[in-house]
């Protein structure tokens, strides 16, 4: 009846709070194969690669012009985590990238043992986005150098972005044991907005999403690191969202794990360790927070890799 009444009024800031209501009771439902998000766009093609004129037309539209709500004059920031979206850096840039991922993906159809999902942090294990040849970096070889592993990671991408990319052919042909999922660092920009429990709630339909796709894999998904410092509103949501995982009752899947690593990566006082943090205080340090950071992953990925 409330969410009837909503709807009628066009009370966008109800609507909003029902549809994210409705996200934590349910996240998704599984319809024909696909997911079935809490919100549709007018986006015309949903899923697949390559893209028709008619969605290309559309995804190079700037990202806050195909926003969920856009298209009806509403603001609905909760929607927008959970909604797939492609990304734009401008003009053909972030789509050429998703591109050339997916002929990396093409190279390696098949069985793999790892699959990396992710923003820049993920990126930077190393990939084709990194040059050439496409390794991964020193402290991935050191660790999992024996395991043939596929790299998806797009610098600055959100919990949307990586919805998007899953849906248009991202993971397309792939068979990986097991999937690492670090996701969220970039929705910090906009929880002024969305709020931290639909952020929390966009890396949880990744989860749902990479489920879809791989019934029977492991997920690996760890919370998001810290970034910046105590006090500062983006290290204070990071904190808040990583909470708010917790209750959303991920590893009720028995082939999800959620790990945290924050306890590794700050100082007593709450202040990232200088020495895993380049001089942003967001990206790892290639030798030794990448080192840390592939120490930490180890027992995890072992124990489904040795299967």
């Amino acid at each position: 009846m409330t969410c009837i009444f909503c709807i009628s009024s066009r009370n966008t800031r109800c609507l909003a709070s029902a549809l994210l209501l409705a996200v934590v009771a349910s996240t998704v439902t599984l319809t024909a194969g696909a997911v079935d998000y809490p919100y549709s766009t007018a986006e015309p093609q949903k899923t697949g690669w390559p893209l028709t004129d008619a969605e290309r037309a559309y995804v190079m539209k700037p990202e806050h012009e195909r926003r969920p709500g856009s298209e009806q004059m509403k603001h609905l920031p909760k929607m927008w985590p959970v909604t797939p979206s492609a990304g734009n850096w401008g003009g053909t840039a972030w789509l050429d990238t998703h591109a050339k991922l997916l002929e990396h993906v093409k190279a390696n159809k098949g069985t793999i043992d790892i699959l990396l999902v992710g923003d820049s942090i993920t990126q930077q294990w190393g990939s084709p986005l990194s040059g050439p040849k496409g390794e991964l970096n020193a402290a991935w070889k050191k660790q999992f150098g024996q395991y043939k592993t596929v790299n998806i990671g797009i610098g600055g991408d959100k919990t949307q972005n990586v919805l998007w990319r899953l849906d248009h052919g991202g993971v397309d042909g792939l068979e990986p044991k097991v999937v690492v999922l670090l996701i969220g660092n970039n929705n910090m920009f906009f929880t002024a907005e969305t709020g931290v429990e639909a952020a929390a709630q966009g890396i949880k339909m990744c989860v749902t999403n990479l489920r879809e796709k791989f019934p029977k894999v492991h997920i690996v998904t760890v919370k998001v690191f810290p970034a910046h410092a105590p006090g500062v509103p983006f290290y204070e949501d990071i904190k808040k969202v990583n909470q708010s995982l917790d209750g959303l009752k991920l590893t009720d899947d028995p082939r999800v794990q959620l790990l945290d690593f924050t306890s590794e990566l700050i100082n007593k006082d709450g202040t990232v360790k200088a020495e895993l943090f380049t001089s942003d205080k967001i990206h790892l340090t290639q030798e030794v927070g990448y080192g840390l950071f592939a120490e930490k992953l180890k027992p995890s990925l072992e124990k489904v890799l040795s299967r």
